[in-house]
């Protein structure tokens, strides 16, 4: 059995993955990509979101 210090973390994320990382529904984070608040990158017909770019676009969104 593998311990969790063997596993890793992946760095590209599927939109249902990353909207769930992200704690937004998947229509929002599709509404951020229409924008380009969030950009994607394409690998086929898949549609991948870095760990990084997600992070840019959270810690881009106002604060309250």
């Amino acid at each position: 059995m593998m311990s969790t210090d063997n596993e890793f973390q992946r760095e590209g994320l599927s939109i249902f993955e990353a909207a769930a990382v992200a704690g937004i529904g998947r229509t929002k984070l599709y509404e951020a990509l229409n924008t380009k608040a969030l950009v994607s990158h394409r690998y086929g017909k898949r549609r991948i979101v870095l760990r990084k770019d997600l992070l840019d676009f959270l810690n881009a969104l106002p604060t309250e």
